[in-house]
This record gives structure tokens, C-alpha cells and sequence, in this order.
């Protein structure tokens, strides 16, 4: 590996740590700021479904949390497999997170229960999963396929969470981000494929 290589590799590194401390870190300032100031107020910004201002939530839940505990609970899965997404490409990062938010958020609104509020970052990270559990099956190289694998033996129980289980947890939430997450890794793949040509 040439030195060029290797300090391409160490600013992707760099970058990859600041995106993903920078995200950590708006999510644990807009909850100690929830939990100690503001009441929980905050919550409400999350996704209510079918209410017009419940549409709101598709930027801003992923960012909200019910509590110290519910963070504290998606904050090493958020690093370890938002990192797994982009360590292929940064930019997968951005990519997956969008679709995730998109089509997670759309989900959640259309399908939720009334009168529910859906806030939390599990949305992305069963979209991180989903994009990587589906990745080597749509980008069919080596390193993506080993990739999914692991994450499979590493994380593939979660996969259970996109089924209703405990009151109070958002298992369409977890569905429609895991959706999202596959949709995005059957795009990259298609764009991936249309470069190579």
C-alpha cells in the first residue's frame, strides 16, 4: 500500500469518527437537554401518525429519545453499524440514513398506531442493518458478502424487533427503517452496477 493510500485511509478514518461523534453527540445534547430543561418536551416532535404536523418527525425522531436509558440503549449499535455502512464508501452513510429516514419515517406515519408518538434512532439503525444484512446479495462482490455475514452472526437477532413485541417500542419503527435500510443497499448496488458499465 502506497503512503497516498494509507493517508487517504486515515482521513477517511478521521472523517468516518467526526460524522459519527458529531451525530452522537447531537443526540446527547438534545436529551440531557430534554431531560433536564425542557421537560421532555421535545418528544412531541416525533412522528405521530397521520397528523399533519406528526410529519415533522420524519427529520427529527431518529434524533429524539424517551429517556437516558432508550439512548443509552441505541447509542453503541448506531456507532457500530453506522460505522460498518460507511466502511465500504462514506457516502453510503448519507445515502442509507436518508432512504432510512424517508421511507422508515413514511412507514411509521402511514401504518403507525393513532395517537402514538414515534421517536428514537432505532429507525436508523435497523436501516444500517438492513442495508448490510442485504448488501452483499444485491452488490454480489467478496468483501460484501463477507461483510453482510458478519453482521448476520454479529446483529442478526435484532432482526426480531421488526415484529410487535414489548408496549411502548416501536416495532414499525423498526420494520419500515429495515425496509428503508434494503431499499437504499438495492440502490447503491443498482447505481454501483451502472458506473461499471
Amino acid at each position: 500500500m502506497s503512503s497516498y493510500q494509507k493517508h487517504h485511509l486515515a482521513r477517511e478514518f478521521q472523517k468516518q469518527v467526526f460524522i459519527l461523534g458529531f451525530t452522537i453527540g447531537i443526540f446527547w445534547i438534545l436529551e440531557l437537554m430534554d431531560v433536564f430543561l425542557l421537560n421532555d418536551r421535545l418528544n412531541s416532535f416525533g412522528i405521530e401518525p397521520r397528523t399533519l404536523s406528526g410529519l415533522q418527525g420524519l427529520i427529527f425522531a431518529p434524533f429524539l429519545h424517551g429517556g437516558l436509558g432508550h439512548l443509552v440503549a441505541n447509542t453503541v449499535p448506531f456507532l457500530t453499524l453506522g460505522w460498518l455502512t460507511m466502511i465500504q464508501e462514506t457516502s453510503d452513510f448519507y445515502i442509507v440514513s436518508l432512504v432510512t429516514m424517508l421511507v422508515g419515517g413514511l412507514g411509521v406515519w402511514l401504518f403507525g398506531a393513532t395517537g402514538s408518538v414515534h421517536i428514537g434512532a432505532s429507525i436508523l439503525i435497523f436501516g444500517y442493518l438492513g442495508f448490510l444484512l442485504l448488501r452483499g446479495y444485491f452488490q454480489k462482490n467478496i468483501p460484501s458478502i463477507l461483510l453482510s455475514v458478519i453482521v448476520f452472526f454479529l446483529y442478526g437477532g435484532l432482526v426480531w424487533g421488526v415484529l410487535p413485541s414489548q408496549p411502548g417500542i416501536s416495532w414499525e419503527g423498526h420494520l419500515f427503517g429495515f425496509l428503508g435500510g434494503s431499499i437504499a443497499a438495492w440502490m447503491i448496488a443498482k447505481e454501483k452496477k451502472f458506473y461499471r458499465q
